[in-house]
């Protein structure tokens, strides 16, 4: 049964204190899962600047974020660079093969990762990770093989409920509110 507090269950927290990479889909997980087109065919994607602000937050504790997505969309290529994630896959049906082949690239173990999804794509993935995450938003038969599923839905703070758990997790959470505390680092 999927958690929605990680941080209550001492054996979940002993994983997610593992966590070298954070992969995110971003349909559905960064944003809310609609698609918007303009008159004119263009796509919009919202983002959530929370979750944002996480990611970086993640990278700067040494925590990898990588975003594989089945849509090829140039608002996730602004959006990566705008964040400095340097790991974006699109246009990928199968996320666990690209996820497997970025493991090897980091030399990291399934135990060392978590990965966060919504739809059937994701599925393989979720269930691989060392900690398989999901969100609210995403269907039962999906949240079902998650280890945790997100309170806040996809772009509406998912990102950066994991992010902060992570953080926390991993005895990081002091340091980086000290940091905006005190205008240190």
């Amino acid at each position: 049964m999927p958690h929605n507090l990680p941080l209550q269950d001492p054996r979940l927290v002993d994983r997610l204190r593992r966590i070298r990479l954070l992969a995110l889909d971003v349909d559905g997980v960064l944003t809310d899962g609609q698609l918007y087109f303009q008159a004119d065919g263009t796509e919009i994607k919202a983002f959530n600047v929370q979750d944002g602000h996480g990611l970086k937050l993640l990278k700067r504790a040494g925590i990898v974020v990588a975003l594989i997505t089945g849509r090829d969309s140039p608002m996730v290529s602004h959006r990566a660079a705008a964040l400095g994630i340097q790991h974006v896959f699109q246009g990928v049906e199968k996320k666990l093969p690209v996820l497997r082949d970025l493991c090897t690239r980091l030399d990291l173990e399934f135990d060392q990762v978590a990965f966060c999804g919504d739809d059937m794509p994701d599925v393989g993935a979720i269930r691989r990770a060392g900690v398989g995450i999901s969100v609210p938003n995403a269907p039962e038969y999906i949240r079902k093989h998650a280890d945790w599923v997100t309170v806040k839905g996809g772009g509406q703070g998912a990102a950066r409920e994991i992010c902060d758990t992570l953080l926390k997790a991993q005895g990081h959470w002091d340091a980086v509110l000290d940091t905006y505390l005190h205008g240190a680092g």
